[in-house]
């Protein structure tokens, strides 16, 4: 019988690099499975990444594919954006124009015979891209930063649209009221090599819809937890990839 794969995506978020010569990318990890349901492990399989605008059938805007390596747990990781290029230039990708949606397809056996394993809407990733402009009156690019965080404390101006990474185990508390993060607004959440990030609400202020919600991102050593957090209304927060 012939393999076949089922893929779970995990999830989908942004670095940016300071370098001007580095391109934009988004980090990417997936897990394999045959029919069977038993993982892909140690083997190298193909992936084709598609992206689309306006629909999940709409325009091709970018198309790359990778061979990366799944692991003993049957997970690959790989950076969209670093791969080799089909269609577009990824950089150069339009993300106020969306929405969009990223297409992946995979041939578990490392080959070219790609089968479509499902199309999904790319919501907040677009907006942290996006950042690198956000907010410019001249037109250039003001590039999304990643702020250090190894103690505990509250929101700050200079978290909005850029990268918290967390690399000692510490918490960051969404205050009431904190009216200079404006709804739609984004921070990206990274734990680093077995530091737990800790996103608590303060009294007043609901995450993922509870009132006093908290989420955590517990990373293991050796490697990072992607989380994302985005305002959808005064003194409300929803939080993705504990």
């Amino acid at each position: 019988m012939r393999l076949a794969h089922t893929l779970l995506l995990l999830f989908v978020t942004v670095t940016l690099k300071v370098f001007a010569q580095a391109p934009e990318k988004m980090s990417y990890q997936a897990i394999m499975r045959a029919t069977d349901n038993t993982l892909v492990v140690n083997s190298r399989v193909s992936l084709r990444v598609i992206i689309h605008q306006g629909t999940a059938t709409g325009t091709t805007v970018y198309q790359e594919t990778q061979s990366p390596t799944t692991n003993a747990s049957g997970l690959v990781s790989l950076e969209i954006g670093t791969g080799t290029i089909v269609i577009g230039d990824f950089s150069k990708i339009s993300w106020d124009k969306g929405p969009y949606f990223i297409e992946t397809q995979v041939d578990v056996k490392g080959g070219a015979n790609y089968d479509i394993t499902g199309v999904t809407q790319m919501l907040s990733v677009p907006y942290a891209l996006y950042a690198k402009t956000a907010g410019s009156t001249s037109g250039s690019a003001n590039r999304a930063v990643i702020v250090s965080f190894t103690s505990s404390r509250n929101v700050a101006v200079g978290d909005i649209n850029n990268t918290i990474e967390c690399t000692a185990s510490a918490a960051l508390t969404l205050t009431t009221d904190f009216t200079s993060m404006v709804v739609g607004e984004t921070i990206n959440l990274e734990a680093h090599n077995g530091a737990v990030l800790t996103v608590q609400a303060a009294s007043g202020v609901t995450i993922n819809y509870n009132a006093g919600g908290s989420g955590k991102f517990t990373s293991v050593a050796g490697n990072v937890r992607f989380g994302f957090l985005r305002k959808t209304g005064a003194n409300s927060y929803i939080i993705s990839g504990q």
